[in-house]
């Protein structure tokens, strides 16, 4: 179908490109009467990718049984995926970009879901390393269509706001809700069913998609830009490896340092393609605008301190409440719904009104008290008092956070643009994910090791210092969103337009 472009007027040949709310009005836009129904495929989607992280998780102790393979071995199930998706990201935002949103989301469905098939029958631990890989590779290409879809069917501004508290609910929540799912499934069914109920999510949704989706290609004319891909996918992957080596192996480690310096250096030389390229893989005026870079850092750095509250307190409910994984998951239910609640009172009703800076401020100093509660934590600490009300607290932090920055990241973009911008949403989540997870991971271990006391004291201890830690990360956030988002609300009738220049 041929690209939904400005419809012709007197003033559109005289006129610069304009953004996706200029582009597309309601009466062009061929997605307009099936949007929410496409608002609900694009939700499944996501959810699935989001959970994917935190499901497999829950699946590892059982799959290492069955399997055999060894505790120096099994960082590999996790890795894998980590490298393949968060070194493709870019990669798959510009192939949507450049063959259509429609085949690429329906083409990452399908693969994810041949790959959980491959990885939920695996036999062998080397087969199932290669299918995390294969669903990260797909995962690349699917997490980016859906976000640029949801960028360009969402023009209006009081529709895109609900629209984005919806996918920013999913995005903050997905990890929670994976962990209680990967508990149920993997305590009443099988730890294969952790991979194998991803067809459940996938295959409808491809069917749907196939249906309700016309193909649209906003850089038809456009060429893939082969040495800005290698250097951003290798400098993604040796940063991503080198963040799961820190882990692991220790942030001196010969191993770390060689390969966070090689990621540095390509990554700058990339940034440096980027400048001479004439169809660059990451356009510079993508993250150049104050708006879209502050809220890319702001994911970034909420990426880097969310991981504390997933990881330690899975281990704290476990091993020092006694909580079953099923009774885990449960646990973290109230931080989902809290993210949900605040992502569409902050859409809806604020973000018009008051603009996104003082959303993400207020999310991340709500990071702040939520992790400083949890850094209270002792070894006769209960949930409802000591657990419970830092959950809620984060919750709503999280809510403001994710669906404000991820509204505000894709605002404004050319057409030709959104798949790449929805892309390098997803690039920082994935690596303030791999990041945080070995800071704090070393930060708590530590600390665990220098504490002078019973074990479980000890365990406690690493734990709180890691969540002191990650209190510091949300203060930086809240800086950082302060002094580079712009001051003022977004124009709820062009809906791309925020703020005071």
């Amino acid at each position: 179908m041929p690209n939904t472009a400005t419809p012709p007027s007197s003033e559109s040949a005289a006129t610069p490109p304009v953004s996706l709310a200029d582009q597309q009005l309601p009466h062009d836009n061929p997605h307009h009467t099936r949007r929410w129904t496409i608002l609900a495929v694009i939700g499944v989607a996501q959810l699935m990718v989001v959970l994917d992280a935190t499901i497999v998780n829950i699946a590892l102790p059982s799959a290492q049984a069955d399997l055999g393979f060894s505790d120096a071995s099994r960082q590999w199930v996790v890795t894998a995926y980590a490298l393949a998706f968060g070194g493709l990201l870019l990669l798959g935002g510009r192939l949507s970009d450049l063959f259509g949103r429609k085949w690429t989301f329906i083409g990452g469905l399908v693969g994810f879901s041949l790959a959980s098939a491959l990885g939920g029958s695996a036999d062998t631990f080397g087969l199932l390393v290669a299918s995390r890989a294969l669903q990260g590779a797909f995962g690349a290409i699917l997490a980016p269509a859906a976000l640029s879809l949801l960028a360009t069917i969402f023009t209006d501004g009081k529709e895109r706001g609900t629209a984005f508290a919806i996918f920013g609910a999913i995005s903050g929540g997905g990890a929670a809700v994976g962990l209680l799912l990967g508990g149920v499934l993997t305590q009443y069914l099988s730890w294969r069913w952790c991979l194998y109920v991803n067809l459940l999510f996938a295959l409808p949704a491809a069917v749907a998609g196939l249906f309700l989706l016309h193909n649209i290609r906003s850089a038809a004319d456009a060429f893939l830009d082969i040495p800005g891909t290698i250097l951003a996918s290798a400098g993604l992957i040796t940063l991503v490896y080198g963040f799961a080596k820190a882990e692991s192996d220790g942030w001196g480690a010969t191993v770390t340092l060689c390969f966070l310096g090689a990621s540095i250096v390509l990554l700058a030389l990339f940034v440096f393609w980027m400048t001479r390229a004439k169809h660059p893989l990451l356009p510079l005026r993508v993250v150049l605008d104050r708006n879209r870079g502050g809220s890319y850092l702001t994911i970034l750095l909420a990426g880097l301190g969310i991981f504390g509250v997933f990881l330690f307190l899975t281990y704290y409910m476990q091993q020092n409440l006694g909580f079953s994984p099923i009774r885990t998951g449960f646990a973290f239910v109230p931080m989902p719904v809290s993210i949900v609640t605040a992502s569409i009172v902050a859409q809806t009703r604020l973000l018009p009104r008051v603009g996104p800076r003082p959303l993400v401020v207020f999310g991340m100093l709500m990071g702040v008290l939520g992790m400083s509660y949890l850094a209270q934590l002792d070894p006769t600490s209960g949930y409802w008092v000591d657990v419970l009300p830092a959950l809620v607290i984060l919750g709503i932090g999280f809510g403001n956070i994710f669906a404000t920055a991820i509204n505000t990241a894709t605002l404004g973009v050319l057409a030709e643009d959104s798949g790449v911008a929805s892309a390098l949403v997803n690039t920082c989540q994935q690596v303030g994910g791999a990041a945080g997870t070995a800071l704090l991971s070393t930060i708590a271990l530590t600390a665990t090791k220098n504490f002078v006391g019973g074990k479980s004291a000890a365990e406690v201890h690493g734990y709180t210092v890691a969540f002191w830690f990650s209190a510091a990360i949300f203060l930086v956030g809240a800086i950082v969103a302060g002094l580079l988002l712009r001051p003022g609300r977004i124009d709820p009738q062009h809906g791309g337009a925020v703020g005071a220049h």
